[in-house]
């Protein structure tokens, strides 16, 4: 009597079905991310091995593991090597601040690029350039912060303007309009005195063709401290996705999170426009394919959008090269033809990609 007590009481009949399911969860997240690596892995060996100028895989190999003063070589180390690994860095830094953003405004349709963040920190540097004369990565950099930071609280601060909260299509609105507003002030510079603003015109449109291991080097530590923070406040952004109410009662600090959110979404995306000119759709793409597979889990999520969003980076980038040669097609470009559908996809779909 004891025994069939216990496999028929309130906590076998409760516990038993619930194992079940978290455990196939699991192995589901867990062979996705096994399968985003070797994506991974395949995109950057798609890099290395084609580009404008063509090189046989055999060369390409001798090229990379054997250094010389070859043709070869000198290709893969001085050009392809270090874009392949700027893509890996911008990647990772775009598709987690896609994450962030969208966690912490509950924003489907949220990215660095449509809130407005990449325009603001284009424009702090076109504005960096044009009075302080900054050329290169490390004199764009905090310029970048500083844009990506103000651009970030400006958007939250006109969503929010009378109403307390933000409503999503609000803060894309107020988003889309600022970028608007700045795009169209750097287009403006830039127009009216070609000569000073010479070097950012290429800058831009979004590329990492123009880019070196010492750019990769001197962005690093900034978009690592990104990461470290996102990860950080995974845990708080799922209570946060309950709603500021509800997070706070579960003991969840909502201003603490929001403000080192914010400190996260600036190192992250202001890094990455330093680097590239803004890359946009990124953002927006990644973590709603993401979610799609691993659930509101914002802890996998983050690390999902940290793999695959350099996927995405390096695949843009390889077909920019081998579709524009002799030239090539900056990665911008790239990513905006196939974000649009994207977006115009996921405005159809809001309860399948809902928070």
């Amino acid at each position: 009597m004891t025994t069939q007590l216990r496999q028929t009481g309130p906590g076998a009949g409760v516990g038993a079905p619930d194992a079940v399911p978290r455990r196939a969860l699991f192995r589901k997240r867990a062979f996705g991310m096994v399968g985003i690596l070797i994506a991974l892995a395949l995109a950057l060996l798609a890099s290395l091995a084609f580009g404008a100028n063509p090189l046989s895989l055999g060369e390409v190999w001798r090229g990379f593991w054997a250094p010389d003063d070859s043709e070869a070589s000198v290709i893969v180390w001085t050009l392809r090597v270090p874009r392949t690994v700027v893509g890996i860095l911008v990647g990772a830094a775009y598709g987690v601040a896609g994450a962030l953003i969208q966690a912490l405004t509950r924003n489907p349709l949220a990215d660095p690029g449509i809130l407005g963040v990449n325009a603001g920190a284009g424009f702090a540097v076109t504005i960096g350039v044009g009075l302080f004369g900054l050329s290169g990565v490390s004199g764009y950099l905090w310029f970048a912060f500083a844009g990506a930071a103000a651009a970030t609280v400006a958007v939250y601060l006109i969503g929010t303007a009378g109403r307390g909260t933000a409503s999503p299509v609000t803060l894309v609105l107020a988003g889309v309009a600022l970028a608007a507003v700045l795009g169209g002030f750097s287009t403006f510079l830039t127009l009216i005195d070609p000569e000073t603003f010479r070097s950012i015109r290429s800058w831009g449109l979004g590329s990492i063709a123009r880019t070196g291991i010492e750019d990769a080097m001197t962005v690093a530590p900034f978009l690592a401290a990104g990461l470290v923070i996102a990860l950080l406040l995974s845990g708080s952004l799922n209570s946060i996705a309950l709603g500021d109410d509800l997070a706070a009662s579960l003991g969840t600090k909502v201003g603490r999170t929001r403000v080192f959110g914010i400190l996260s979404v600036t190192l992250l995306a202001g890094g990455a426009t330093a680097v590239t000119g803004g890359i946009g759709f990124v953002g927006l793409m990644i973590p709603h394919i993401v979610r799609w597979l691993v659930g509101p889990d914002q802890r996998w999520i983050i690390a999902y959008s940290a793999l695959a969003a350099p996927v995405l980076v390096l695949t843009a980038d390889v077909l920019g090269r081998v579709l524009g040669r002799p030239g090539e097609i900056e990665v911008g470009i790239v990513t905006a033809v196939l974000g649009a559908p994207v977006l115009i996809a996921l405005v159809r779909r809001r309860k399948a990609s809902g928070l």
